[in-house]
């Protein structure tokens, strides 16, 4: 299969989007980003149309064309019926024109092809040796079937596309032409890759819009001088079955659209549900005029179907008829590898993804699977990890939030911007002296706390950190930091209680003080002490004094 996708991996934010939407869920993801698997995808664009952040790109070869111009060789342009609703007001002689200002030989209608091909068909049914016949038009559906529903190749028509048939036609008329398709569809570039020769070369109308704003070209209305043609109606739904003459007796005509709705009755008819019946598939719903370059950029499937029903007419064009042998094709069953597990091994994964019981499987289709055995499946065969379970996730964070919050020897409180109280822990409760989270949970935290600290941290837009507060309903001392988280509008508060530290430290200042005060008390006690001894110690000096001068003069005076 051609790379006709490819992914912009920078921009992928892990939406899973693309997965949810993918009829068959050809994706797979690794290092959180989304990789297409090759051997399932159908190439139906879905991915490339609900992605938002435009991750998803189709391969341009624009510039293929632009070679192929320089050549020298004739250039031909076959445009996509679909074209008339994609740009708004312009018929064929205006495209041909604005086309040939790019270089190209000439430009004409795939509705040419459409008619061999509708032709082919209501022979096939005339024979009236096929049970089921199934369109060939749709390059996704032929996808469908070879790589989901080989059981169903042998009711597939073995009949080239009107694309293939057009391009043929084209060089049968003109030799050494390079034929170039234009339409809304991204799997014609992996058909035109996969058949050879016949198509050169796929652009999209978005392609063909952006070459047309480089070269200043402006598409102007004129008048068309081509007969109106009701193969022209083939990218509506049920616009083969309009161009047929659907006279197969016994025959049953259906027109099914959409890959959800294909699937549905591939299934009936590999059940056998399903019996002489020629029946129109198309991959995009509304068919052509639905495909994702249309959907994407030009999403109008009511009046896209008026524009081109009015473009369209009564009568067939005019086409001689190609060999039998360039009509037919062979489609091919294409295998894909990927292993189904047992259910053993489906079952260790649904416990690893926190599903134990049936009734934990809860099928939400978030992750983009429609039940949790298709995602423990998926998982097995590589394409997706546990981390793409949102319920999950959720509920492994919350649990992991969970048993650190009630497990923390602080207070925690989580309120909204209303102030109410959204979570509060089995510590916190402790501290304001309630039973149950119920009793709070929901309720103003005036009801618990002074709500002025919570009003100033919003105001400020900041975080209030290790401001110690009185609780003095609770006699209560704590440490309180207040963060507002902005993003998600919530106030966190985490209590640190330091009661018995503030008790042990006035314990501490009361004993401290008193110390002081008795040694002061020593120390002043030991000065008069100190006083009385020096005030005895004088008089004892002074009279020893007197008494040792008299001596002293007595044994003079002898």
């Amino acid at each position: 299969m051609a790379n006709c996708l490819k992914l912009k991996k920078s921009n992928c934010k892990n939406c899973y989007k693309c997965i949810r939407h993918c009829p068959v869920k050809s994706i797979r993801f690794s290092g959180n980003q989304a990789i297409i698997v090759g051997n399932e995808c159908i190439l139906c664009g879905q991915c490339f149309v609900v992605c938002p952040q435009n991750a998803k790109e189709i391969v341009d070869e624009t510039e293929k064309v632009k070679v192929f111009l320089q050549s020298g060789v004739p250039v031909i342009a076959s445009i996509a019926p679909s074209f008339i609703a994609n740009y708004d007001g312009i018929g064929i002689t205006a495209m041909k024109s604005a086309l040939k200002k790019l270089g190209f030989y000439d430009a004409e209608e795939t509705a040419i092809g459409a008619t061999i091909v509708k032709k082919q068909y209501d022979e096939i049914l005339l024979k009236g040796d096929r049970d089921i016949l199934i369109s060939s038009c749709c390059h996704s559906v032929n996808l469908l079937i070879q790589k989901f529903f080989p059981k169903e190749l042998p009711y597939l028509a073995d009949v080239i596309s009107p694309m293939q048939a057009h391009c043929l036609d084209i060089k049968r008329r003109y030799t050494n032409a390079k034929t170039v398709f234009i339409g809304p569809c991204v799997a014609k570039k992996d058909e035109a890759s996969y058949y050879g020769d016949i198509v050169d070369a796929v652009l999209t109308f978005e392609e063909l819009s952006v070459w047309f704003k480089k070269e200043s070209i402006i598409l102007e209305p004129m008048i068309d001088s081509i007969k109106h043609s009701k193969a022209r109606l083939f990218p509506t739904t049920g616009g083969i079955l309009n161009t047929m003459d659907k006279n197969a007796p016994n025959y049953t005509y259906l027109a099914i659209d959409g890959v959800e709705s294909c699937m549905a009755a591939l299934r009936d008819i590999e059940e056998g549900k399903l019996h002489n019946c020629f029946i129109e598939m198309s991959a995009c719903v509304g068919s052509c005029i639905g495909g994702p370059v249309m959907e994407k950029y030009h999403r109008a499937p009511v009046r896209d179907f008026v524009t081109v029903s009015r473009y369209a007419g009564e009568e067939d064009f005019i086409v001689e008829d190609l060999p039998i042998n360039q009509k037919v094709k062979c489609i091919d069953f294409i295998g894909r590898k990927l292993k189904m597990p047992s259910e053993d091994e489906i079952s260790t994964i649904l416990k690893q993804m926190g599903k134990t019981k049936h009734e934990d499987e809860l099928n939400c289709g978030s992750c983009g699977y429609n039940t949790c055995r298709d995602k423990a499946i998926a998982i097995y065969q590589g394409k997706a990890d546990l981390t793409m379970c949102l319920p999950f996730l959720k509920d492994k964070a919350e649990s992991f939030s969970n048993n650190i919050i009630n497990n923390s020897p602080n207070g925690v409180l989580i309120l909204n911007e209303n102030l109410e109280v959204q979570q509060i822990n089995k510590t916190a409760l402790k501290y304001m002296n309630l039973k149950f989270p119920s009793d709070i949970k929901g309720e103003p935290v005036v009801r618990i706390l002074d709500p002025k600290p919570f009003i100033e941290a919003m105001q400020k837009g900041s975080r209030l950190r290790d401001s110690q507060v009185y609780l003095a309903e609770y006699d209560r001392y704590v440490d309180q930091t207040i963060l507002y988280d902005k993003e998600y509008r919530m106030l966190l508060c985490i209590m640190h209680d330091i009661t018995e530290e503030v008790y042990a430290r006035r314990k501490k200042e009361i004993i401290c003080g008193q110390t002081v005060e008795v040694a002061d008390k020593v120390v002043a006690k030991q000065m008069r002490i100190v006083q009385e001894i020096a005030s005895l110690l004088g008089e004892t000096a002074a009279e020893t004094k007197i008494a040792l001068t008299k001596l002293k003069e007595s044994i003079s005076d002898e």
